[in-house]
């Protein structure tokens, strides 16, 4: 396990002579009933901490100029809390268990409890893990379950050039902001039997991601309830299709106007 906090500071604008008058103070407020352009400039500061499990491939190391392709894992609901080794109930984490020549490099970081997967977090343990890790920058891939499928989907709208794919599992979104990932590959599954999270909410997302002109795959399973990750994440062609992908790279699908 591994634990991450950071501290980190934001930019927001603000005028200092408004930092120092009292209120109603200031002599060039605009006088009642009107209304005139103002700036606000102030420096945030916010903690993050975040448990989460780093998996490295046995022959990490070996090649000392050789970069990893790096998998960022986001679980399910079910798997918050403070006991990150409840992160290997599902998916990658489970399989590098067993599978010591995974060729990825994994980050499974844990939701706290009460919770929902916050972009900014994401991205800020992705940061700390490729400054201290040999990660090729070109070959990192974004992929979740349930909640975390709605966390890929939130993450890669907000900073789709961090990424060379996605593949986000019985998740969804807000399906106006797909438009942002046209030019990043993803494959979405999804099981057709899923009460918890329908599967409409991929439909959406694949249709929106459709209409902006988006390289999209999308797996549907006839008879799969809510667990539609058990089969994605035992299909090895799920991974040889994310290493096909750098990013910035137009897939062959995008290149042939499919």
């Amino acid at each position: 396990m591994r634990h991450f906090t950071l501290v980190c500071g934001a930019l927001v604008a603000w005028s200092l002579l408004a930092a120092f008058a009292a209120p109603g103070a200031r002599a060039d407020a605009p006088r009642p009933g009107e209304q005139q352009a103002e700036k606000l400039k102030k420096q945030v500061v916010r903690e993050i901490t975040l448990d989460y499990l780093l998996f490295l491939p046995q022959d990490y190391g070996k090649e000392a100029d050789k970069k990893w392709p790096l998998m960022l894992f986001l679980h399910g609901a079910g798997e918050r809390g403070s006991d990150v080794n409840k992160v290997k109930i599902h998916g990658p984490p489970k399989i590098v268990e067993k599978r010591k020549d995974f060729p990825f490099v994994v980050v499974s970081p844990q939701c706290p409890e009460n919770k929902w997967w916050e972009p900014q977090e994401v991205i800020a343990l992705l940061d700390e893990i490729q400054s201290k890790y040999k990660v090729d920058p070109d070959r990192v891939y974004l992929t979740g379950l349930s909640m975390g499928g709605y966390g890929t989907w939130e993450t890669a709208t907000q900073s789709p050039e961090r990424f060379a794919a996605i593949a986000p599992i019985c998740g969804g979104g807000r399906p106006y902001t797909v438009r942002r990932l046209k030019d990043l590959p993803a494959w979405v599954f999804h099981g057709e039997k899923d009460e918890v999270v329908p599967i409409k909410r991929s439909e959406e997302m694949v249709d929106g991601l459709k209409r902006a002109g988006g390289d999209v795959k999308f797996t549907r399973y006839p008879d799969a309830g809510h667990d539609s990750w058990t089969a994605t994440y035992n299909n090895q062609e799920l991974y040889d299709w994310l290493l096909k992908h750098k990013r910035g790279q137009k897939s062959d699908s995008a290149a042939a106007g499919k």
